[in-house]
């Protein structure tokens, strides 16, 4: 026969078991905050169907990133912003060509075709984006001599777009991270927040990676070793 204390332990793991989903589904749903900050990386028509550097299925981000967005009083967007003749660009390596790499002084390069060169439609923002909200337009890559990816740092590792004082600034503690490319501008811009102190979230399907090389599961490994948490849109709260 049980007794009283077996009874007890019983119904207490019958209970548990009842409220399990429903705790586990609320813990789920993340409901971004005047201190979190949506950015939207480099969605721009280079890099969509028909651009000089198209991401496969690049365009499946701009329904989710609309949706996100609303949940978001903070969304910062970049722009890959690059000179002609850019130093990433094949084009200007003689007997190169693009997804090769070579040797800067900052270190390794991806060459890449040329691609969101100033004032050209390529280097515009996709027209189906629809964040009015947005706060900031960072620009970055457009000092000749050094790429950018991350939208905190230059490739160099040490010059600052100026994005981590901005939003230390406005008292941002966790910024969510999407566009493209993941293994790229995305990967690089969780990194370097997480480095500036900031918790990071990178939305999964709100990404396309273009995966050269194995890139696409070394960012995702990077990331994961330094903290980065790897959700779904569907995991953050929006308003109807």
């Amino acid at each position: 026969m049980l007794d009283r204390r077996q009874i007890l332990a019983a119904l207490g793991t019958t209970a548990l078991a009842t409220l399990a989903p429903t705790a586990l589904f609320a813990a789920a749903s993340i409901k971004p905050d005047d201190a979190s900050a949506l950015l939207v990386i480099d969605v721009q028509n280079c890099f969509l169907p028909g651009g000089s550097l198209a991401v496969k299925e690049g365009e499946q981000v701009v329904p989710v990133i609309n949706k996100m967005a609303k949940a978001f009083a903070n969304v910062v967007m970049t722009q890959d912003w690059h000179t002609p003749g850019h130093v990433s660009f094949a084009s200007v390596h003689s007997g190169k060509k693009p997804f090769e790499t070579i040797d800067l002084p900052y270190g390794k390069q991806v060459l890449w075709p040329d691609h969101c060169v100033q004032g050209t439609d390529g280097a515009s923002l996709s027209k189906d984006l629809a964040i009015p909200h947005a706060e900031l337009i960072i620009r970055k890559g457009f000092h000749k001599d050094v790429d950018s990816y991350s939208a905190f740092l230059e490739a160099d590792g040490k010059t600052s777009t100026g994005l981590a004082g901005y939003l230390k600034g406005r008292k941002i503690k966790r910024v969510f991270v999407a566009g493209l490319a993941t293994d790229f501008c995305v990967a690089w811009t969780a990194l370097d927040a997480r480095k500036a102190g900031f918790e990071v979230y990178v939305v999964e399907d709100a990404c396309r990676g273009i995966d050269t090389q194995g890139s696409l599961a070394k960012a995702w490994a990077d990331m994961a070793k330094a903290g980065v948490k790897r959700i779904q849109s569907s995991d953050i709260a929006v308003s109807a």
